[in-house]
């Protein structure tokens, strides 16, 4: 109030000066009292920007209040719409991997059941029929589950293990591939991708060749004994003074199911070649080998006792999109920036160097969990099929045969078949859970997190742009209404200055 006075007196003192400077004896025209109504305007609405800042919390309301700082913030706020928008992304994907993830959970506990039933029927000797049968009907009913979990998991009613997310596949040639399984790939929107598989170096078994100790030579000289080894085991066998190369590839494939190597006896050649007992694993790759030791006489050829001979299998040496895929034996996985997938070479095409392309035609689950919509925003996952007829190898056979009726049932006896089978089927949704896992803690978690910090980042610059300071509104509003009563008690003497013309008139 004190203030307001001082305001007072003041104006009154500029007043008098202008009444004796301009209009002492004017009426018409009073300029003191424009004045007056001018800076009362002013005032009037240094007032009321504080009021609406007060009441809104914001410095900038309307574009005139600083049209520089409007655009900087509405371009944050714009990031910051996105980053949030992403961060909700990057959760719902979250929870639909983690739904994906827990099915899949039950099924690998369900295939280690029918593991379990396998080994127990495999004990043939220790179980009745009625046994039998009843592990079979287990295995059934275990089937029957893993297809219903195909056919009902699902999130936000879309199903997500029944093959309607995965990718969509053309043009593959059977000759050259037994499987293909893309797991993740960036396809063009409305486009398609073409993926070439080239094979730049054959895959080979482990191989010895043996040659008869003179030419022509076709039988052992002595007694012999020799170990045989191989992926399976290891055995060993005896012969007699004189057992030709063609009794020895006998007896070594008679027990080819217990040591993986198997024998041939390549025929003596015109050149002067002696004849060869040729022995090769039964599986390509690396993790494919023979070792054979003579234990006593000779074996073919001169004194090599207690010698161990040993050779490996190599794998495949394959370009995917001119990318090396990591291989083992005839399976290829790649894992590009465009395409994550696992290729299964057939035999004959992993034997030779030739070069074989399918198509990507669209299908895979989308998400958007950056603010920017492009391929580096997105990550893309194939949900697999995981119905028994999906699961398992072409080759060796597909999980639905060991039901009831089918070809690798218990009845059938076909016990490591079976398990070879099954064993690809484990290794699959082990593979699938994998490959969901490393989505979710090493793409999606890391970027959400970044993307947390980011938010956090730019609305602090958002704030400082745009939020008001309220310890510096609520001064400017105490100033505002002292200079708004000083100049409404300003105008009240300016518009009485006229009346003093009157003494004029005595």
């Amino acid at each position: 109030m004190i203030a307001a006075q001082g305001w007072a007196s003041r104006a009154i003192l500029w007043l008098d000066k202008s009444v004796t400077d301009d209009a002492m004896s004017r009426i018409n025209t009073n300029l003191p009292a424009l004045r007056a109504m001018h800076r009362l305007g002013s005032n009037q609405d240094e007032l009321q920007l504080r009021l609406t800042r007060l009441s809104s919390g914001l410095r900038i309301n309307r574009g005139r209040d600083d049209p520089a700082g409007l655009i900087a913030s509405e371009r944050l706020r714009s990031e910051m719409r996105g980053l949030q928008q992403a961060i909700d992304n990057s959760a719902r994907a979250s929870n639909v991997v983690t739904t994906a993830e827990g099915a899949l959970n039950e099924v690998s506990a369900l295939l280690l059941d029918v593991q379990q039933l396998l080994v127990e029927g495999a004990n043939q000797a220790g179980h009745s029929a009625d046994e039998v049968r009843a592990n079979q009907l287990q295995i059934d009913s275990i089937l029957a589950s893993i297809d219903r979990i195909a056919n009902t998991t699902e999130f936000a009613g879309r199903k997500l293990l029944d093959g309607r997310e995965d990718y969509l596949l053309s043009t593959i040639p059977t000759t050259a591939f037994s499987s293909v399984a893309v797991y993740a790939a960036h396809v063009p929107q409305g486009g398609t991708r073409n993926v070439k598989v080239q094979v730049t170096q054959s895959a080979t078994t482990g191989r010895l060749n043996f040659v008869g100790r003179t030419i022509g030579a076709t039988s052992t000289t002595s007694a012999t004994t020799i170990e045989i080894r191989g992926t399976l085991g290891a055995q060993v066998l005896s012969f007699l003074s004189g057992a030709s190369l063609a009794d020895i590839r006998t007896s070594i494939n008679n027990i080819t199911a217990l040591t993986g190597v198997s024998a041939i006896v390549s025929a003596a050649s015109t050149g002067g070649v002696a004849s060869a007992l040729v022995l090769n694993s039964a599986t390509f790759g690396s993790d494919a080998f023979i070792s054979l030791q003579p234990l006593s006489g000779n074996f073919v050829t001169g004194s090599n006792t207690y010698r161990v001979y040993r050779d490996d299998g190599s794998d495949a040496t394959v370009l995917v999109d001119g990318q090396r895929a990591s291989v083992r034996g005839f399976v290829a996985d790649v894992r590009s920036p465009f395409v994550d997938a696992r290729i299964r070479l057939s035999n004959s095409f992993g034997q030779k160097l030739s070069s074989a392309t399918f198509r990507i035609t669209g299908g895979g689950a989308l998400f958007q969990i950056t603010p920017q919509i492009n391929p580096n925003g997105q990550i893309s996952i194939g949900f697999n099929s995981i119905h028994t007829t999906q699961l398992g190898d072409a080759a060796t056979g597909l999980l639905y045969t060991l039901g009831s009726g089918r070809a690798n049932d218990l009845a059938s006896k076909k016990f490591s078949t079976a398990q070879s089978i099954l064993t690809e089927a484990i290794n699959q949704v082990a593979s699938f859970r994998g490959r969901l896992g490393n989505v979710h803690r090493n793409l999606i978690e890391p970027l959400s997190r970044s993307q947390m910090i980011a938010l956090e980042n730019v609305t602090a610059s958002e704030s400082v742009i745009r939020d008001a300071d309220m310890a510096v509104e609520v001064s400017g509003l105490t100033r505002a209404q002292i200079l708004v009563q000083s100049t409404q008690r300003t105008l009240e003497i300016a518009n009485s200055i006229p009346s003093s013309v009157l003494t004029l008139l005595g």
